[in-house]
C-alpha cells in the first residue's frame, strides 16, 4: 500500500506559505509606517502614500519607519534615496 504524501506537507505548499507570510509582514509594515505618521500628525500627501503602498522591500519599509520616528514631514523618508 502506497503512503499519500498530502499536500500541504510538499516544498510547494511550504513555499506558498512562506510568501504569503512574506507578503503579510509587508503589508503589516506599509500599515504601520502610514499608522507612524498619523500619530505623528503628518500629512501624508498622496504620492507618499502611492509609493509606501507599492514598496515590496520590507528592509526599505523598516528604514523609511526609522525615519519617520525623527522627520518633520513624510517626504524626508526619501532623503537618503
Amino acid at each position: 500500500m502506497k503512503t499519500v504524501q498530502c499536500f500541504w506537507r510538499r516544498p510547494l505548499a511550504e513555499q506558498v506559505r512562506e510568501e504569503g507570510r512574506e507578503e503579510g509582514r509587508i503589508a503589516t509594515s506599509r500599515a504601520m509606517l502610514l499608522r507612524l505618521l498619523e500619530w505623528r500628525h503628518i500629512p501624508v500627501p498622496t504620492t507618499v502614500r502611492a509609493r509606501i503602498e507599492s514598496c515590496t522591500d520590507l528592509s526599505q519599509l523598516e528604514a523609511w519607519a526609522e525615519r519617520a520616528v525623527h522627520a518633520a514631514d513624510a517626504d524626508e523618508l526619501f532623503v537618503e534615496e
